[in-house]
């Protein structure tokens, strides 16, 4: 976004026990993209964006006896609005450094197959669902990135590194496939001549 957007503070009040409603909450928030301010406050850019996992944070709060009020604040200074967008940043980033890190570990799981020569469909199809889950991924976090963060960027050429990094694996499986294939039908009709 261009312009600093107004923020919502998110006063969640749950009863200790059982602990698992906190804990639904709690996580509901996390995936909303909401980041703590103190305890019992979070806060969001007010951004329609969100608005499903907060009345689902709602619902969640109100299975568990609690009190959940949503509020539209205008910081009234810069220093104000910072700590907000710094808040907010740094939960992003931090998503955004893990994301990373996991593409990073599926090169390294690309090349490690690569190493072992294990072309198999199988594989492949193992490598095609850790790839998906990663596309997956990226869509929650970059729908949360309202505040259009450099590292953004960063995650979607890393992402797209590991599309390349598949696809080439793709052609070495169907290389050693179609060879293994071809290799077994110039065995078998060899055969068939020697008994013939």
């Amino acid at each position: 976004m261009t312009n600093d957007p107004d923020w919502l503070l998110l006063m969640v009040q749950i009863p200790a026990q059982p602990s698992k409603h906190r804990v639904s909450v709690w996580r509901q928030l996390r995936k909303t993209g909401a980041v703590p301010v103190s305890p019992g406050l979070w806060t969001l850019p007010a951004v329609p964006v969100f608005e499903a996992g907060i009345e689902r944070a709602r619902d969640l709060c109100g299975e568990g006896n609690g009190t959940f009020a949503v509020v539209t604040v205008s910081p009234r200074d810069l220093s104000s609005a910072d700590l907000f967008r710094t808040l907010f940043r740094a939960a992003r980033a931090e998503e955004w450094a893990e994301f990373i890190g996991d593409c990073f570990k599926f090169g390294q799981e690309i090349a490690k197959e690569i190493e072992k020569e294990k072309f198999t469909f199988a594989e492949l199809e193992e490598e095609e669902q850790s790839l998906d889950r990663l596309r997956r991924w990226y869509r929650e976090l970059k729908k949360r990135d309202v505040l259009e963060l450099s590292e953004a960027q960063d995650a979607e050429q890393k992402l797209r590194a590991c599309s390349n990094l598949l696809d080439g694996f793709a052609d070495r499986v169907y290389k050693t496939v179609h060879a293994t294939a071809e290799d077994q039908d110039v065995a078998g009709t060899s055969e068939k001549e020697a008994a013939g």
